[in-house]
């Protein structure tokens, strides 16, 4: 994020990021392409550990998260990553 401007940078749908003047409600990392709440406990370890924030992607919303080609989190967004495995699942 920019403090000057108050711009963010966002991930969009297609991956690719874009200027935002709204932060990003969701964070991801790039090289996992796992999503979930900024607070997420995971995340936030991984951070303190500095092993991901170089990574560390921002969405304005799950959907594009989704759309985006990364998926829920298993530590914070437990029902939405169960639902996820499971239509991975074969059958």
């Amino acid at each position: 994020m920019s403090d000057a401007l108050n711009i963010c940078t966002l991930l969009g749908t297609d991956g690719r990021p874009y200027r935002s003047p709204v932060r990003g409600l969701w964070g991801g990392h790039r090289g996992s392409k796992i999503y979930g709440r900024l607070d997420c406990p995971s995340a936030l370890r991984a951070i303190a550990r500095g092993s991901c924030a170089k990574h560390r992607v921002f969405f304005a919303d799950e959907t594009t998260a989704a759309a985006a080609g990364f998926r829920p989190c298993g530590a914070c967004c437990k029902d939405r990553y169960q639902e996820w495995k499971a239509a991975r699942a074969p059958r």
